[in-house]
């Protein structure tokens, strides 16, 4: 049985049965059987059922923020805040599905014979979408609504520590019309993650940690599987020298604290041009010293629960290794006392890139700020890195950040903004933050293959 644990009191919330090898083999040859049907649906019931599920979520949006809360630990208002903003990511994959898919002509000779070369897209088959727990709304729909969109089956596996969420998901698309082969909700923990990539699948999905990712690519090499990997990210963002200091700390606060730090696209390390270091400073640690910590039913919390207990160590590590390294820790350190996975919001300076804190993931309310001498150190502090998801820039000089930007090796780049996704944009790792793409036309079509037509009359 997987048992879901609520990371604010560590009460037990559910215990539910968990897929095995036996059901795993036959909900994949379920699927298999269903797809191609699936895939003669006209695109136009299609979205209609898809435009069914965007309303079924925001009519039950506080119930589902409710469970989303409860075990995942995200304060009510952020839960709340992912439900509303799917609105705008389903509307995009509703408005751009059919023409990212429709056939192009794009050679057509007269005469006789004639000669027409058209391209046509086709569903990839099977796919397995092994999600995150952070985001599971974003995240999941992220692969789901565009798999299902084109005529794919998935095989969907919420993360272990987002499972109820997930399994909303699946009794909503398939009260709006899915059919049950087609969406399949596959519960557990990463044994089960494991065995899903071995099945007869076509596509695999995943979010998440590096390692995972490596070791599911792997295994999908031997057999030419189509792989997407959404990975980690080291985050950075650099504030000029010429910012308006308190807009620029508060917007980075934000972004490295919201959902208590626990995004793949949170900033993990922030650097400062040293003219304004001090004031800088001062300014965020104060920012970051009026969040409030606390239950995430409570509309005031700022920053809950993390999700995973063990993260608490990691954090731990990652504090006493700067310290020991010379950091400073201006504000928290520590897990806080009780029964829940709290950890204080944490600031150190005077850190470097000897310090586990400003290399390894964090994925926790903690960050670095390290001073630079100039435009030129920030790009080669940012860019050290195994990571390349997102960077920030912030001045109010637009020419100067994209100059900066454009010598960054990482997926999406920020001016004056940072922690954002849109639909409309491309979403996509460099080195170990992943392999593929979300969002956007471009990720539509990652789940379709092409077919060219040579047609001769």
């Amino acid at each position: 049985m997987l048992r879901v644990i609520n990371p604010a009191t560590q009460d037990l919330i559910a215990e539910l049965p968990e897929d095995n090898a036996q059901t795993l083999a036959q909900k994949t040859r379920t699927g298999r059987s269903a797809q191609r049907e699936w895939a003669r649906t006209p695109l136009s019931d299609r979205l209609a059922a898809v435009r069914r599920f965007r309303d079924l979520l925001q009519s039950r949006r506080e119930s589902l923020a409710a469970t989303l809360t409860s075990e995942v630990g995200k304060p009510i208002r952020q839960s709340r805040n992912e439900l509303n903003a799917m609105q705008a990511r389903i509307d995009f994959f509703l408005e751009h599905t059919g023409e990212a898919i429709e056939d192009e002509v794009v050679h057509l000779a007269p005469g006789s014979p004639s000669m027409e070369e058209r391209i046509h897209f086709e569903p990839l088959g099977v796919v397995a979408n092994i999600s995150a727990w952070n985001y599971p709304y974003f995240v999941g729909s992220n692969v789901y609504l565009p798999a299902l969109l084109t005529g794919n089956v998935v095989l969907y596996k919420p993360s272990e520590f987002a499972t109820l969420s997930g399994l909303d998901v699946a009794g909503m698309l398939h009260e709006v019309g899915i059919p049950r082969e087609v969406f399949q909700p596959i519960i557990g923990a990463g044994e089960i993650g494991r065995a899903l990539v071995q099945e007869d699948i076509d596509a695999v999905c995943f979010t998440g940690s590096y390692a995972t990712g490596r070791k599911i690519a792997e295994v999908a090499a031997p057999r030419l599987l189509r792989v997407q990997l959404e990975l980690g990210g080291k985050d950075p963002a650099y504030v000029c020298d010429d910012v308006d200091v308190p807009g620029a700390a508060a917007a980075l606060v934000e972004g490295s604290f919201y959902n208590a730090g626990q995004s793949c696209c949170a900033v993990e390390r922030v650097y400062v041009h040293r003219r304004i270091g001090k004031s800088f400073i001062e300014a965020f640690t104060e920012a970051a010293r009026a969040l409030v910590v606390g239950d995430p039913r409570d509309e005031r919390t700022d920053i809950g629960p993390l999700a995973r207990r063990a993260q608490l160590d990691v954090l731990e590590a990652q504090v006493g290794d700067a310290v020991t390294k010379g950091a400073r820790l201006v504000l928290g350190g520590k897990r806080c006392s009780g029964r829940g996975n709290y950890f204080e919001t944490t600031v150190l300076t005077n850190v470097d890139h000897r310090m586990a804190l400003m290399r390894e993931e964090s994925f926790g309310p903690i960050i670095g700020v390290q001073e630079v001498s100039d435009d030129k150190e920030a790009v080669a502090l940012m860019n050290d890195t195994d990571y390349g998801l997102t960077a920030a820039v912030y001045t109010p000089d637009r020419a100067r950040a994209e100059r900066i930007l454009a010598e960054v090796n990482a997926g999406s780049a920020y001016w004056n903004c940072c922690d954002r996704v849109s639909p409309r944009l491309p979403w996509s790792g460099r080195k170990h933050s992943g392999l593929g793409t979300t969002l956007s036309v471009a990720g539509i079509r990652a789940f379709v293959q092409p077919k060219a037509w040579h047609l001769r009359g």
